[in-house]
């Protein structure tokens, strides 16, 4: 029991830090959308190691050559479309619409929560993978690292909108670039691994 907590505490690093940012950059953070937010990744972190467990060793030999390509490339686009639009809003130097809403932009729309929440998931798939072929039970474990990561996420959201009052405007910045850096860690760790 205590190795699964501990392995969804890995898992749930990088899905911390991404809440982490996510909620920095958002103006306005109703409960309802961080609690969305957190039950996402938390949603992906426990699906992804039962689907992993599903497809089996021969899907691991598949999965393994770009795995962090994925990743990265997912993080990647987020990260960069967020310091896009804050290098660009910088520019213009204009208020943001009356009529936007956190729901309608930002870093926690569902469609860019989703590429984050699957991004931020792809080694819990391999986690599933390797129970697989090691022959362990997957509903209990992928259970703990759902729940664990939903409970990270949380805190991590809580943070975020405290670290916001000392970013302030250079919050849309740091979160693009926190995720690019988190894509980019994924890569070179599995590329110095000879993957």
């Amino acid at each position: 029991m205590l190795t699964y907590i501990l392995v969804g505490f890995a898992l749930a690093a990088d899905a911390f830090a991404v809440s982490v940012s996510a909620a920095a950059c958002t103006d306005v953070l109703p409960f309802f959308i961080g609690l969305r937010a957190a039950f996402m990744f938390g949603l992906f972190q426990f699906l992804m190691p039962i689907a992993g467990w599903l497809l089996g060793s021969a899907f691991s030999q598949f999965i393994q050559g770009f795995d962090h390509w994925i990743a990265f490339g997912l993080l990647g686009f987020v990260g960069g479309k967020m310091l896009f639009e804050a290098i660009r809003a910088r520019r213009k130097q204009e208020c943001p619409d009356p009529d936007d809403s956190p729901k309608s932009h930002g870093i926690l729309k569902l469609n860019t929560l989703f590429l984050l929440a699957l991004a931020t998931s792809i080694d819990a798939l391999a986690v599933g993978l390797s129970y697989n072929i090691l022959g362990h039970p997957v509903l209990v474990p992928s259970l703990i690292i759902g729940i664990t990561t939903f409970l990270v996420c949380l805190i991590g959201i809580e943070f975020g909108k405290r670290l916001k009052e000392v970013l302030e405007e250079w919050a849309e910045i740091a979160g693009g670039s926190i995720l690019i850096l988190i894509g980019l860690k994924i890569l070179v760790e599995h590329l110095s691994n000879g993957r």
